[in-house]
């Protein structure tokens, strides 16, 4: 069975712009939620697990599940939370992005803070629940939004950063000021898991 994969960092580790007790919540409450379900409905499909989160995402129209669409909800659940928590880091432990990642931001946003304000706008642009990527798409990087649990995979697309926009990655410490969770997420923003992608 697929196993709750472990956070690169200590839950206090990005404090106070993400805080503690949101963080616990949002780990073992939330996608461990997300990925006890996608097991049971996996484990009644009698799937072989022989593909990673991410192959199966991509593969997934290949098999012929039951219930495919809860299978899809919960399967994004788990994939894009692991890609929110890998786009943050402990101040020591942050990494900016590699040379070539930065040529390609460079070229497509102008700079690195250009990157940012339009992370923020694209991210502030979500009505509702979703997720905020930057995503690398025939070698040409864009931002995309997806809504609820619409995961970058199902579109072939290389995720690199994920913003989390859902109402629980945030609302106990920010409550509706979604604009200062953001600006406080690009603060804690880390491109390790990105330059390990590219």
């Amino acid at each position: 069975m697929y196993e709750l994969e472990r956070l690169p960092y200590e839950y206090d580790s990005l404090e106070p712009f993400i805080d503690t007790h949101t963080l616990g919540l949002h780990k073992e409450k939330h996608q461990a939620s997300y990925l006890y379900k996608l097991n049971m409905l996996l484990l009644e499909n009698n799937y072989d697990y022989k593909e990673s989160l991410e192959q199966l995402a991509k593969n997934i129209k290949t098999y012929h599940f039951s219930n495919k669409e809860d299978i899809l909800y919960n399967l994004g659940g788990v994939i894009n939370h692991n890609i929110y928590f890998n786009s943050m880091n402990s101040k020591d432990k942050r990494q900016n992005p590699n040379t070539l990642l930065m040529k390609l931001i460079n070229q497509k946003f102008g700079s690195y803070d250009n990157l940012k304000k339009e992370l923020k706008k694209k991210a502030l642009e979500i009505k509702g629940s979703g997720y905020t990527f930057l995503v690398l798409v025939d070698n040409n990087l864009t931002i995309v939004n997806l809504l609820n649990q619409d995961n970058p995979y199902n579109y072939h697309y290389l995720p690199l950063i994920g913003i989390d926009m859902w109402e629980h990655a945030y609302y106990l410490n920010y409550e509706n000021k979604k604009e200062l969770y953001v600006d406080n997420f690009l603060e804690v923003m880390d491109f390790s898991y990105a330059n390990q992608m590219f």
